[in-house]
């Protein structure tokens, strides 16, 4: 007798990315439940496999859904608010002073929701946040049916979120205590940064880190100016002074690290640290970009974030991906750099393994949750196909997402979200825009 699953996805093409970098034609993925139970040829899985409901079809492939390393998720209602700027005039002189005025639980509650509708519809299934008013962020994430990585952000100056550092550590305290238990939002401690952040707090969070066992999350040399900044400060560029406090560890995620010198590199490697490469966001900015090939030769394990929409001005992984692996082949003047098949490897498993959850998601595994994403296939700028690495990275678009499966629940389907009022999200987010532009006035063209 066949055993009884609740449904098979099937593609032309399945790319369950697990160690070997393997390739699936005409393959399937038993699912039961928020589990993958089998993997394999469409035809032996069907003859195992007893099921109504067969998604997906030829014409299509099936990945892991992408990861979203680094985002600020609420900012996507200031899309487009500053453009054209230095990153330290853009953050201080227009994000921070708007965040001052705007930023409430209902604010980042109604913004968030509009960001993961953008992600989901992009194929990302998973991602790490630095913000605040987290409860408001992991409820969004929940109602919208996604998977998250929730950094409640750390100060040592006042925000709308807290008064004092104290304020700020109690706050997350109380949120890693709430959430620790959630299947679908973890809970993670997110200083900003070096020089938004003293030693002590930079240590308290890490004490925090390991009492919990949480990911630390943290911006890291983003700019030249921040890197001079620390070593006026401190007299140590700023990797090296993270590793001379103790700072570093498997569970830290530095973001952007544009600005590495090669004994930083190796120290980052040494220690096991992750990296979110925010290409898009730092080419916006003219921040710089980062030394990826050599991170990813130092053994790092190198990943994709978008940063805020306020400063990239989206949130589609892909994309990163696309533009990292080509852009870096023209910096170092070698086509062989950074291929299709690592870039996509960073834009899925490295991506959950960074955020400690790869053995929950990021492949397509037996036994892990059933995230996956279906792409068509059937498309103009997708035929022929002789390499379905190369054209997911090189050739795809996140229009060519059709299902987005998270947890088993099927979230989106023929590129419609099924589980919200796709609708009322955007109207939310147009009255914000109206409020927020009316508010700001002329200052948003300056």
């Amino acid at each position: 007798m066949k055993e009884k699953v609740d449904y098979l996805v099937r593609a032309s093409y399945i790319l369950p990315m697990s160690e070997g970098l393997p390739v699936i034609e005409d393959g399937a993925v038993a699912v039961r439940g928020s589990r993958i139970i089998d993997i394999g040829g469409y035809e032996a899985l069907r003859s195992l496999y007893d099921t109504e409901t067969i998604l997906g079809g030829e014409g299509r492939a099936i990945i892991p859904g992408f990861v979203n390393t680094h985002t600020h998720a609420a900012m996507v209602y200031f899309r487009g608010l500053a453009d054209d700027l230095p990153l330290k005039e853009w953050l201080e002189g227009h994000i921070w002073p708007a965040e001052s005025r705007w930023l409430s639980h209902d604010f980042v509650y109604d913004a968030t929701r509009l960001a993961c509708l953008e992600m989901v519809k992009a194929g990302v299934t998973l991602y790490n946040d630095m913000y605040f008013f987290g409860d408001a962020i992991a409820d969004a994430t929940k109602d919208i049916g996604m998977r998250a990585v929730v950094g409640v952000g750390i100060l040592d100056f006042p925000t709308v979120a807290a008064k004092t550092t104290d304020e700020y550590f109690e706050k997350a305290i109380a949120f890693i205590e709430r959430w620790k238990d959630d299947h679908l939002v973890r809970p993670a401690i997110a200083p900003h940064a070096l020089y938004t952040c003293c030693t002590d707090t930079l240590l308290r969070a890490r004490e925090l880190s390991d009492r919990y066992m949480v990911p630390l999350h943290i911006h890291l040399s983003e700019t030249e100016w921040e890197v001079n900044e620390i070593r006026k400060r401190y007299g140590k560029l700023p990797a090296l002074y993270l590793d001379l406090i103790g700072f570093l560890n498997e569970r830290v995620l530095a973001a952007h690290c544009v600005w590495l010198g090669h004994e930083e590199i190796e120290t980052l490697g040494r220690n096991n640290v992750s990296v979110s490469h925010c290409l898009e966001s730092n080419l916006k900015l003219a921040s710089g970009i980062a030394p990826v090939p050599e991170m990813l030769g130092s053994g790092i394990r190198v990943t994709f974030g978008t940063d805020g929409a306020a400063s990239n001005n989206d949130l589609d992984v892909l994309s990163e991906a696309s533009t990292a692996a080509k852009l870096h082949k023209a910096i170092s003047k070698d086509p062989t750099v950074l291929n299709s098949r690592t870039a996509l490897l960073m834009a899925t498993r490295w991506g959950a393994e960074a955020l400690g959850l790869g053995d929950v998601t990021g492949s397509l595994t037996p036994g892990k949750e059933a995230d996956m994403v279906i792409l068509n296939l059937e498309r103009p700028h997708l035929i022929p196909l002789y390499d379905i690495y190369s054209h997911i990275i090189y050739s795809a678009r996140a229009s060519d997402v059709e299902t987005v499966i998270i947890g088993g629940r099927v979230i989106l389907n023929n590129g419609e979200l099924r589980i919200h009022d796709e609708s009322e999200i955007l109207q939310k987010a147009m009255e914000w825009g109206k409020r927020i532009k009316d508010r700001e006035g002329n200052s948003l063209a300056s």
